[in-house]
């Protein structure tokens, strides 16, 4: 068995098995506390550029199948658990776990004390690391983790983004005959999605609740968009940091007020950035799929699935032109504002849900609702 190596900027270093890819990768590290939907971790393009831990003890135990990938392909840039199984026991499952990440050159640490290093990254924030395979020189892996990019100031949306517009079709799919999922809402309107790192559940959910779907390059000109003839925009999620996204912002811009716009985490952050707002990097960010968030609209409290390191300034935003509606109950940080005057919406977290609960998809069935209003007028 090959020796894996995980060395920190700080200096400290964790040693376990290696398994998957037989590669070095860097990247920030940072930790999910999700209990299942690791695949859909893996493929998740918003972990570009980062070493993920993961939590729970045992990863890799249900395989790997194809209709859970987010992408077209694993964008983690390694993976760190206790226990990686060898054993795929799930009836859906296509392919181990191990192989599935092992093709897009995904190396992966185990036998490592994941408690113990959940609880420094906790302690002293989400740090650039190495993730190294056979034996290493333990400072030469750190000299090079302090050497490499720190995500702050990092473009990684426009890296991820399609380079090419298409059409999305497919709805959600029901997984067992058990499965309450209902028949897809015939098309009654076009949405086209920014591509900042997109995620496939956003797009199904999309179709679920009747959109037609056109996705765009990250780069996409406002004029463009409109040319398409949208009766909605949506903005997806994505990986790095929102800061450097100010032409994709200048751009979100124009199109307030022209059509309905709905946001998801890296696309909240952006409305957040053309509504004249700023953005902040947490210390640990949330990543995982049971963080409440208490809706100040219903007063319903709703568990949610997160994944993001930035955030928005809530003291940054115009409270007379926009209204917060979603709140962080661990932290208190900023998770959903919507303008007051005009269909523009967003939340911080993953209503689609893959993986995480369920409460939010209601927000896919509020933007149908802003666009059939709209159409109204």
């Amino acid at each position: 068995m090959n020796l894996a190596t995980l060395a920190l900027e700080d200096g400290t270093v964790f040693e376990g098995q290696s398994f998957g890819a037989l590669t070095d990768k860097v990247g920030e590290v940072v930790f999910n506390t999700a209990i299942t939907g690791y695949q859909e971790v893996f493929t998740d393009p918003s972990y570009s550029g980062q070493i993920v831990v993961l939590t729970n003890p045992q990863i890799g135990n249900y395989g790997s199948n194809d209709y859970d990938q987010e992408s077209a392909h694993p964008c983690i840039e390694g993976l760190i658990v206790r226990e990686f199984s060898h054993i795929a026991s799930n009836w859906r499952s296509q392919d181990q776990a191990e192989q599935f990440l092992a093709r897009s050159g995904v190396p992966i640490a185990a036998e490592i004390d994941t408690r113990a290093l959940v609880r420094h990254l906790r302690t002293r924030g989400v740090m650039r690391g190495v993730l190294a395979t056979g034996k290493a020189d333990h400072l030469k892996l750190i000299d090079r983790a302090r050497r490499s990019p720190s995500m702050t100031g990092l473009d990684l949306a426009t890296r991820v983004s399609t380079t090419s517009t298409y059409e999305w079709d497919q709805p959600v799919v029901p997984v067992s005959s058990s499965d309450q999922t209902k028949r897809a809402a015939e098309p009654c309107c076009h949405v086209v999605a920014y591509d900042f790192g997109i995620k496939r559940n956003i797009l199904r959910r999309l179709v679920q609740v009747g959109a037609r779907v056109t996705v765009v390059p990250a780069g996409t000109t406002a004029e463009d968009v409109l040319a398409l003839k949208p009766d909605g925009v949506f903005l997806s999620n994505g990986p790095g940091d929102p800061e450097p996204l100010q032409t994709q912002a200048a751009q979100v811009r124009k199109l307030i007020g022209k059509q309905p716009i709905f946001g998801i985490c890296l696309g909240h952050q952006i409305l957040g950035l053309a509504l004249g707002g700023s953005t902040y990097k947490l210390k640990f960010g949330h990543r995982g799929a049971n963080h409440p968030v208490l809706n100040q609209v219903t007063n319903k409290v709703e568990i949610t699935s997160h994944n993001h390191g930035f955030a928005v300034d809530p003291d940054s935003l115009n409270l007379n032109e926009l209204e917060v509606t979603h709140v962080n109950l661990n932290d208190q940080t900023l998770e959903g504002f919507r303008h007051r005057s005009e269909p523009v919406f967003c939340v911080q977290y993953h209503p689609e849900a893959a993986p995480g609960p369920h409460d939010s998809h209601y927000l896919f069935d509020d933007f149908m609702k802003l666009i059939a209003d709209a159409k109204k007028k």
